[in-house]
């Protein structure tokens, strides 16, 4: 695979968190920030592929990659890691997932469904075990350090 098809992709990303970035009134460094975790994701999930052969860990890495970006970034910027990582994350929506998965069921095709069903679940619910790593990580580190503060002959800034 070459360079180009790895940036390719990622970059469309990076375009698709701007509009979603413009849709949940984030303007500014802002935008490039959410728009970066999505390039950041996007990218994480492309490389992964030769390493692991399965979407929904490539899923799981490029969430817990978004999740750290959105963490950091919100951490720098005193704001709400939410919307940071809310339009990161858009790019990796299995949406086609969603829809073949209702297609499926719509004509009646049961083994078909059941199996885009659980693969579109197992792809969801990878990004939010990401994401749920990652921030309780960050609550762990967080609460660490403000017992720190708070605990007679801790550390004091």
């Amino acid at each position: 695979m070459d360079t180009l098809s790895y940036y390719l992709p990622c970059f469309y990303a990076f375009l698709a968190c701007i509009g979603f970035s413009m849709l949940f009134n984030i303007h500014g460094v802002g935008m490039l920030i959410c728009a970066g975790g999505g390039f950041l994701g996007w990218l994480v999930y492309l490389l992964t592929a030769p390493m692991v052969h399965s979407e929904i860990i490539q899923s799981l890495f490029a969430a817990v990659a978004i999740s750290a970006w959105s963490e950091i970034m919100a951490r720098l910027r005193k704001c709400p890691v939410t919307s940071y990582l809310l339009v990161a994350l858009f790019p990796l929506v299995p949406g086609g997932g969603i829809y073949y998965t209702m297609e499926h069921a719509m004509s009646g095709d049961s083994a078909l469904f059941l199996d885009s069903l659980l693969h579109t679940l197992g792809l969801a619910g990878a990004l939010a075990v990401g994401v749920l790593l990652v921030s309780s990580l960050a609550r762990v580190v967080t609460n660490y350090q403000n017992c720190r503060l708070h605990v007679p002959g801790g550390k004091r800034k």
